[in-house]
């Protein structure tokens, strides 16, 4: 008799669980959504604020109560639908009134529609960031102060080089210390990141990193492979690396910039005009392709390589070679081709 009845139990038990289901995905593929429509300049727009960490049955509630969306099931539908919408960034963003739920989170994803938007540029120095972060609106002394506090991958000392190139948006009341660890959370969740963070071999992940960092200072994207073969060949036969990159870090300059010989002269561990081997951390903060680059640098045995002229960049193993290619280099750059 206990034995039936557990099984009756166990059987109404399945059948409202079914029912259950049923009624949600009826009342999900049911939600009042509002008509996909045209937008215009005149459109009207409200800024609404994702809290971070907001679910998107969260995020669907506060797009219906500030007039967007017709329904916030309608916007849980389109979120479950389309993976793009773990990527929605907390903080403000602006969107147009009585859209459809598929516009809306398409704007929620539209970088261009989030006020005072923090882009990371690619190689961009810590203090840079914290340049962006100050005119963001954090303290400078509080940003100072959350670098110290900073969770860092394990084997890494230094920030420089992890807080990832991204464009960013924080909610109200973010502490200095969390955007900035949101950034070196980034670094963690990119595919290039962890499978640098997890390297191993002849170059320890900091080192990797570091080299990553150059190659990213060096070279237009399509080069950033074969600058790093450059780098690893010549670290492998104790050749210094002379690189302009490094310099210009110590020196907080930019473009191209003619490297006198007094610069290079500079009393620095980054100067690798006088040091051997790679500086003692990044010298920027890479982005994916960098990573990538440093990981997996392209095959050849070439130990020089200049820019003659924007957009080319020649690789050789042949020093008279690339002393030829540095007088057409100075030719060029007399003649006004890299302004």
């Amino acid at each position: 008799m206990k034995s039936y009845l557990r099984i009756c139990l166990a059987g109404l038990f399945v059948l409202l669980l079914t029912f259950s289901i049923h009624a949600l995905r009826s009342n999900v593929q049911s939600a009042p959504d509002f008509q996909a429509k045209q937008i215009s300049k005149i459109s009207p727009v409200v800024v609404i604020e994702i809290p971070a960490g907001a679910s998107g049955s969260q995020v669907g509630d506060i797009l219906f109560k500030a007039g967007i969306i017709k329904s916030s099931l309608a916007y849980f539908r389109a979120a479950v639908a389309d993976p793009r919408s773990s990527q929605v960034a907390p903080g403000a963003h602006q969107l147009n009134t009585k859209i459809s739920a598929l516009q809306a989170l398409e704007q929620l994803l539209d970088p261009e529609r989030i006020p005072n938007l923090i882009k990371i540029l690619e190689g961009g120095w810590n203090s840079e960031v914290v340049t962006s972060l100050v005119k963001y609106g954090f303290n400078k002394g509080e940003i100072s102060a959350a670098f110290k506090d900073l969770v860092l991958p394990k084997g890494f000392s230094d920030s420089e080089g992890l807080l990832f190139p991204a464009q960013y948006t924080f909610a109200k009341n973010t502490s200095a210390l969390q955007a900035l660890q949101a950034m070196v959370n980034r670094f963690r969740s990119e595919k290039s990141g962890q499978k640098l963070i997890t390297a191993s071999g002849n170059y320890s992940p900091q080192q990797l990193l570091v080299i990553a960092s150059i190659v990213q200072a060096e070279g237009d994207t399509k080069d950033f492979a074969k600058v790093s073969r450059v780098i690893r060949n010549r670290l492998e036969i104790s050749m210094p690396l002379q690189l302009d990159s490094t310099v210009h870090y110590i020196k907080k300059v930019r473009g191209q910039i003619f490297l006198s010989t007094n610069s290079t002269l500079i009393n620095s561990a980054y100067n690798t005009y006088k040091h051997l081997g790679l500086p003692p951390s990044p010298i920027g903060n890479p982005g994916a392709a960098a990573l990538d680059a440093a990981l997996n640098p392209a095959t050849g045995d070439w130990l020089f390589f200049i820019t003659v002229a924007p957009g080319d960049t020649r690789f050789t193993r042949s020093n008279d070679e690339f002393l030829r290619w540095k007088a057409l280099y100075a030719k060029n750059r007399k003649a006004g081709a890299f302004k």
